[in-house]
Formats: C-alpha cells, sequence, structure tokens
C-alpha cells in the first residue's frame, strides 16, 4: 500500500499555478496560491475558483434507494425532489455524527451522496452495510468525478457566459445537468463560502480544460484560483460546521444545534432509522436542559485563538474553541466554540479565551459572523 496521497485531476495546474500544496485526508491539495486575504476577499466581492475534487461521491441507485437512504441518514431524502438537493448527517446508533453530507437527487430511483474527503470511506462503509435487504446499489464513484467550485457574487454571471443552462431558475441546493465550456456537467447551486456560488461535477478527464475556460471567463471579473485556507475563513465567517471541528462522532446533531436536520417524522421504513432512539432521547435533552451551545467569539486584541483553546470565565472553564481564525471581513480574529448555556447569549460578560495562559476578552455573538446581502 502507498502513502503517497492522491492527486486530483488539476494536479500539474495547481503546481504550474505556483500553489502551495498540503496534504489533506489523502490528497495533495492546493493551500494557497498567493494572498490567503486576497483569495478571501475576491470570493466576498468578486469571485474565486476551487479544486474540491477531493470530496467523496458515492452513488446510491435502484427501486429502494430512497427507502435506504432515509433508513441509513437522518433527513428525509424520499422527500427530496428531482433535481434538488439536501445538508444532511450520518449518526451511529449511539447518535453521534458520522459525517455531514449532501445528497442530490439526479432521477427517480438515482442519488449522489457527497461526503467529506475525511471520511469518504466511513461513509461508504456504513452505506453499504446498511444497505442489506434494500433493492438498492450503493457505487463508489470518487474517481468518476473532479469538481470544481465558483463561488462570490461575480459567479453567476462568469458561468452564463459559458452554459445555457437556466442558471436563473436554478435554486440554492439544487443541480441539474447541463454544459459547461462543452464540457457535461451536473451543475449545483451549493457552496461552502457564504456566497452564492456553483459546484461544477465532471469527468476528470475534462477537468482541466474547465478549469482554463472559468479562468478566461472570469479574470475580467477578478476570478483567481483560491485554495483550502480561504475556504476554511470563509465557511467560518459563514457559521458553517467542519467535520472533526464542530461536528465529531462525541457530539449529536442536537448538540450541535443542528437538530433541524433530524427528521423524526419521516414515514419510510415505518419510520425507522439509524440511530433514531439515541437522537430523540437528545432531542429531549437539548429541549430542557441543553448542554454547551455553539456560539461565535469575536476578539478584543489581535491574538487568534484555535481549536482545543479553552473558553474561560472568571478563571473558570466553560468551553473550548473548536475553529479561530483572523477574519479577513471582519478584521478582527474570530472563533466557534461549544460554551455552557449560562454563558452563550450574545453579549454575555466576562468571557475569555484561554491562550498560552492568557484570558484574552472575547464578545459572545450569534452565528454567522457573516451573512450575504441578497
Amino acid at each position: 500500500m502507498s502513502n503517497a496521497p492522491r492527486l486530483t485531476a488539476l494536479d500539474a495546474l495547481h503546481r504550474s499555478l505556483g500553489a502551495t500544496m498540503t496534504d489533506f485526508a489523502g490528497w495533495d491539495m492546493p493551500l494557497r496560491y498567493g494572498s490567503e486575504r486576497d483569495e478571501h476577499n475576491a470570493v466576498r466581492t468578486k469571485a474565486g475558483l476551487f479544486d474540491l475534487s477531493h470530496m467523496g461521491e458515492i452513488t446510491v441507485t435502484g427501486p429502494q434507494a430512497a427507502d435506504l437512504l432515509d433508513y441509513a441518514l437522518v433527513g428525509n431524502i424520499g422527500g427530496v425532489a428531482v433535481g434538488r438537493a439536501r445538508y444532511t448527517m450520518i449518526c451511529q446508533e449511539d447518535g453521534g455524527i458520522l459525517d455531514d453530507l449532501i445528497v442530490y437527487r439526479l432521477g427517480d430511483t438515482e442519488y449522489m451522496v457527497v461526503a467529506n474527503a475525511s471520511n469518504a470511506q466511513i461513509v461508504l462503509d456504513a452505506l453499504t452495510e446498511r444497505s442489506a435487504g434494500f433493492d438498492a446499489e450503493v457505487r463508489d464513484d470518487r474517481d468518476a468525478y473532479a469538481l470544481i467550485a465558483v463561488q462570490g457574487p461575480e459567479s453567476p454571471g462568469i458561468l452564463k457566459s459559458l452554459t445555457d443552462a437556466d442558471l436563473d431558475g436554478l435554486k440554492y441546493y439544487a443541480g441539474l445537468p447541463g454544459t459547461v465550456a462543452g464540457v457535461p456537467a451536473l451543475i449545483a447551486r451549493t457552496g461552502y463560502t457564504g456566497e452564492d456560488g456553483f459546484e461544477l461535477f465532471v469527468e476528470p478527464q475534462h477537468a482541466e480544460k474547465l478549469w482554463q475556460a472559468l479562468t478566461d471567463a472570469g479574470a475580467p471579473a477578478g476570478l483567481i484560483p483560491c485554495g483550502l485556507s480561504c475556504r476554511d475563513t470563509l465557511r467560518l465567517e459563514a457559521g458553517m460546521p467542519l467535520y472533526g471541528h464542530e461536528l465529531t462522532t462525541a457530539l449529536t446533531p442536537f448538540d450541535a444545534g443542528l437538530g433541524r436536520v433530524v427528521k423524526f417524522e419521516k414515514t419510510a421504513n415505518g419510520g425507522r432509522f439509524v440511530g433514531r432512539e439515541a437522537l430523540e432521547a437528545a432531542a429531549e435533552r437539548a429541549g430542557s436542559n441543553p448542554p454547551r451551545k455553539l456560539v461565535g467569539l469575536i476578539a478584543e486584541g489581535r491574538r487568534v485563538p484555535r481549536a482545543g483553546y479553552q473558553v474561560v470565565v472568571g478563571g473558570q472553564v466553560i468551553g473550548e474553541v473548536t475553529s479561530g481564525a483572523p477574519s479577513p471581513t471582519l478584521g478582527k480574529p474570530i472563533a466557534i466554540a461549544y460554551v455552557d448555556a449560562p454563558h452563550a447569549a450574545p453579549g454575555t460578560e466576562g468571557v475569555g479565551v484561554d491562550i498560552r495562559g492568557a484570558h484574552e476578552p472575547y464578545e459572545v455573538v450569534a452565528l454567522p459572523f457573516y451573512k450575504r446581502q441578497k
């Protein structure tokens, strides 16, 4: 077995652009091409181009594909219309989160599940195991797709110049098959930046042609290539969770403040789904006596909090930072943290983060830090 990281179809192109590469979930991925701040600001004000080919695509097909997904995942997947997508999660029997996912319904009996790169094999194995007894097939399609995202306020105009697909009619969390710059693609209006934008699923052999076409079409609008580093600060400002930070197997969706993705009312399989009993108990706990709550923290000073740093009040530990970074949009360090419920209200006084022994003052705010103007 080789331990060398996997390469995306765009690997040579990233290197030709001078990207700083990093090993991410077993893939060699671009961290940044130039300045992280410039890349971040381009997505907020113009447009950015991302290679997301490390994400894990799993196709589920067959007469009982919807029933299988309703049993295996916490969402009501059978209720998703063809051409639409849904954010959902896959949980363990004890309610712990295995991964957060986007599921696209491509046809009456065909779905594409997109898992995080670090969890793709775990999700594939769980879906395969849970498919027993269902007339449905679970297929590993990670090598069948490259994924390119164009994100930011200029992205609709850039993409329109390359496709005759009905982008105006394409809602958020929807996808349609089309052709972009002559390349067959699934065009999805999804993203992880807090901005309008699109994710384009294509065959790996077409990835370089599509990237180049988007680069050329986007140049007049200020589009630049963007790496994983600014993807993290963009999603952090938008209050979007990252698996391994805000979401883990030690937490249920209710612990993470995302109980809305759990659909107890779904009727497929007699209402049975993996983790149901544990999640009902978690919902009851969260309703009556929530443990810790997920909040935003904005620094009063300049020191940047990192995952694992303790949140304190009057010398007592009341929580833990899950993600932290300088915010280019706010011009201050920000963090997402789980804190004890009594200290979770926006404006709570006296909250600090222990940064190498110094208790730096922070303001508690509701998430997200940033919301785009529609």
